[in-house]
């Protein structure tokens, strides 16, 4: 059990996960929380993060640290992203087993699937075909990860499991204005329009595209579940079950954001996999669902970011 006493390790506990997780965390009065920023405890450094669990000997371990990023990042960005990630699940990975933690649960994401994945997917079509090009050094290194802790829990009996997220948004999201995810980039660029009175906004790709999205507040509560609840070398989904185009969303930005021009979509951008939705019919047979839909997620990210100046960076 998950007691209010628990010495619980947020890896990446200022990102986009990590954030809502030490906020959930706090409110739910768990007070012995083990954070780090990169600059304490660099992930990427083995012998740093044997220290690290053999001082302090956390019980439970999220690890939520990673290298993560849009399109362009991932493709000029490459070795970056394929490097950093495997260090860090190497790393984690191996000391929580080294030092007796109890559970350690590894988060992956929905993007490493295979890029024409039989929809929705299904945990069991991991490694079933070709991987998305753009995202190809980041999915191999997240599906190393998760492998090890499937590994480590069928050879050594370690309860360390595995998570798959959607597209996630929410407050603590990045909005570098070339290294964001989708959301974060269409909202700035949205937002910038509106602020300088221009009459019209590019858009990356077709637009037709479908995707899914999660807030972050929402996986947040689905990972508390899976530390309490979930026991088994098998990746778990989380997502909400619907899509939208990227169009669509780009709509439903333009709208929150109150932009009046026009949006125009680049047909010579890339638009990743054509389709990506998950199928949750394991979580939710826990008795979870997603609390936002997309309409108020966005106007609580939006709120946010302009609330922290997030859009100004």
């Amino acid at each position: 059990m998950v007691n209010k006493d628990s010495r619980i390790y947020v890896a990446g506990h200022r990102g986009l996960v990590g954030a809502a997780l030490v906020r959930l965390l706090e409110r739910e009065g768990y007070h012995r929380l083990l954070l780090r920023t990169h600059a304490e405890l660099d992930l990427t450094r083995q012998e740093k993060v044997e220290t690290f669990f053999r001082e302090e000997k956390p019980e439970y371990v999220f690890v939520a640290a990673a290298k993560v990023g849009g399109i362009h990042a991932n493709f000029v960005q490459a070795a970056d992203f394929i490097y950093q990630n495997l260090m860090i699940a190497a790393n984690t990975v191996k000391a929580a087993a080294d030092y007796d933690t109890k559970k350690l649960l590894f988060l992956g994401s929905t993007c490493i699937y295979p890029r024409l994945a039989p929809q929705p997917m299904k945990e069991e079509y991991l490694l079933s075909g070709p991987l998305e090009p753009t995202n190809e050094a980041y999915a191999i290194s997240k599906i190393a990860g998760l492998k090890l802790c499937e590994k480590f829990y069928k050879q050594y009996q370690k309860c360390f499991i595995s998570a798959m997220p959607t597209n996630l948004y929410g407050p603590c999201d990045s909005f570098h204005p070339e290294n964001s995810h989708v959301i974060p980039g269409m909202m700035r660029r949205i937002h910038e329009a509106k602020v300088q009175n221009l009459p019209e906004v590019k858009i990356w790709g077709t637009g037709k595209a479908f995707r899914e999205f999660l807030h972050v507040d929402d996986l947040a509560s689905a990972l508390f579940l899976l530390m309490k609840d979930y026991d088994s070398p098998e990746t778990i989904n989380i997502g909400t079950g619907v899509e939208c185009t990227t169009g669509e969303l780009a709509e439903t930005i333009k709208s929150v954001v109150g932009f009046h021009g026009k949006l125009v979509f680049d047909p010579t951008k890339p638009d990743g996999p054509p389709r990506k939705i998950s199928d949750i019919s394991k979580i939710t047979k826990m008795g979870w669902k997603a609390a936002y839909d997309l309409r108020r997620g966005l106007e609580h990210e939006y709120q946010w970011a302009l609330e922290n100046r997030a859009l100004e960076t």
